[in-house]
């Protein structure tokens, strides 16, 4: 359970829902006025952090990584938009109370005051009572309104800026396959090709054949056959592996120019002569 001595400790820290999906981060802190404990927390989401819901926080715990709220992502994500303002009216209450199914809350409303967030992430809220006889928000202090400096607190009053937080998200840009398919294309090879080829040859009689020669009759009828060869082209196909293709993601960086309206607060000097002072 969340109690005020940790506060310090919620402000700024990534929430997660019930399921452990992260939901945003820790902006404000609500409290029960009869109480005094923490009734809501604000929860910025978005990538730029702009949008803000309501969540409540009365059986949340911290974890290691941070706020663990008993409610779903997807809960948070539709609850009522109301404006985290410094206050809450009893109409945005109630209205939060029956969303979350929690019945009604202890106290009469709340409000927020601002609290230094001792852990360096800025500024957070925690609940104060609302005035209800003088029609006014008193905080902690004793003041009216919602700064907490000013005449019966110290002699400094706080400037608070707004500051850009950009990050990214992975998000899915397009798909890759490969896909094998089979085209046909025509190929023309030169193949040498030998044959055979009749030579009649003659020789004149001599010593050496002239028994070869004379051993027939003087005349007859004779008949002499060779048969002759020749090479053909023969064409054959056979499927052999060439080379293996698989795919492969690189990540590659640019940079986008990003901007957003940023709020900060001014201080001028009423009634008298802003002068540097030397310590």
């Amino acid at each position: 359970m969340i109690g005020t001595e940790t506060l310090d400790r919620v402000i700024g820290k990534d929430v997660y829902d019930e399921a452990g999906q992260k939901i945003g981060s820790a902006g404000e802190v609500y409290l029960d006025d009869e109480t005094g404990q923490p009734e809501w927390v604000t929860v910025t989401t978005g990538m730029f952090g702009t949008k803000e819901s309501f969540v409540p926080i009365r059986d949340a715990e911290m974890t290691d990584d941070g706020l663990r709220v008993p409610v779903s992502k997807d809960r948070v994500k539709d609850a009522p938009k109301i404006d985290t303002d410094g206050h809450l009216s009893p109409h945005e209450e109630d209205e939060l109370y029956r969303y979350y199914g929690m019945g009604t809350g202890t106290s009469n409303r709340m409000s927020g005051m601002e609290l230094e967030d001792t852990s360096g992430t800025g500024m957070a809220t925690a609940g104060t009572s609302r005035d209800t006889t003088m029609g006014t928000d008193t905080n902690r202090h004793g003041t009216v309104g919602h700064d907490t400096s000013g005449p019966t607190t110290d002699d400094a009053m706080t400037r608070s800026e707004e500051r850009l937080d950009v990050g990214t998200r992975r998000v899915e840009t397009g798909r890759a396959r490969l896909r094998k398919y089979v085209v046909t294309e025509n190929v023309t090879e030169s193949v040498p090709v030998s044959r055979e080829e009749v030579v009649v040859e003659r020789e004149p009689i001599t010593d050496a054949n002239a028994g070869a020669a004379m051993d027939g009759p003087a005349i007859s009828e004779e008949e002499h056959e060779v048969t002759l060869h020749a090479e053909r082209p023969i064409v054959e196909k056979e499927a052999v592996p060439v080379e293996r293709v698989r795919l492969d993601k690189a990540t590659v960086t640019d940079e986008e120019r990003v901007s957003a309206d940023l709020r900060k607060e001014e201080i001028e000097l009423e009634g008298g002569t802003d002068k540097p002072r030397r310590r």
